[in-house]
């Protein structure tokens, strides 16, 4: 690093101008909120994410909160409208 750039006045070439896909800073700040619960897990599952919290230097919880909301979110669609529909179905049976 101790050989000095040198700049000069040479024409650029094409430019173009890309999207802003940066999250703005009040996405990044922002929280989902939270509902605490209690669940019994297998003792098998926590020492996996326990185990792999450490390695990725992380916490389990949030591993864990994560890995329900992306199954959420990949299930979101057909859950609601199953749901919808066997509430239907409880109404009129």
């Amino acid at each position: 690093m101790s050989k000095k750039i040198k700049y000069t006045d040479e024409p650029l070439g094409e430019i173009r101008v890309i999207q802003d896909i940066l999250p703005s800073p009040s996405e990044l700040a922002f929280r989902e909120e939270g509902v605490k619960v209690t669940l019994a897990l297998s003792k098998k599952s926590i020492d996996f994410f326990k185990a792999e919290a450490s390695r990725h230097h992380t916490q389990y919880q949030r591993m864990i909160r994560r890995l329900l909301d992306a199954y959420v979110d990949t299930q979101s669609h057909p859950l609601t409208q199953r749901a919808a529909r066997t509430t239907r179905k409880r109404a009129v049976g």
